[in-house]
C-alpha cells in the first residue's frame, strides 16, 4: 500500500508532467506551423514563380500581371484551388509543384494576407 503522502506527490508530478506535455504540443504546432509558413514563402518567391505576377507585402512583390493579393486576401481553399488548377491566364501547378508544395504557399499566401 502506498502512503497517502506518496500519492499526493506521485499525483503532482503527474500533473507537472500532463502540463508540460500540453505547453509543449502547444510549441509544436506552433513551430510547424512557422515552417509550413516559411516553405510556402520561399515556393512564392522561387519554383512557383508567384512574385513575378502578383503583389504580396509579406514577399516584396509589387507586379500587377495577376490580382494584388494583399487586396483580395483570398481564404485558403480559394488559393488551393487556383494554385492546383490554374485561374485566368494563371497556370495549373498541379503536376510542377507536389500536393505539400500547394499546401505550404497556399497557407503562407493565407497567413501573409489576414
Amino acid at each position: 500500500m502506498i502512503p497517502n503522502f506518496m500519492k499526493k506527490k506521485l499525483q503532482f508530478i503527474f500533473f507537472i508532467n500532463l502540463i508540460f506535455l500540453f505547453v509543449l504540443l502547444i510549441n509544436a504546432q506552433k513551430l510547424l506551423a512557422d515552417e509550413i509558413f516559411q516553405k510556402g514563402r520561399e515556393i512564392f518567391l522561387e519554383q512557383g514563380a508567384c512574385a513575378s505576377c502578383h503583389t504580396l507585402s509579406d514577399a516584396g512583390s509589387q507586379e500587377n500581371i495577376g490580382p494584388n493579393l494583399d487586396e483580395i486576401r483570398p481564404d485558403l481553399n480559394r488559393i488551393i484551388l487556383a494554385v492546383t488548377n490554374g485561374i485566368g491566364v494563371m497556370p495549373a501547378f498541379e503536376g510542377m509543384l507536389s500536393t505539400e508544395e500547394i499546401n505550404a504557399v497556399s497557407h503562407y499566401v493565407y497567413k501573409a494576407t489576414e
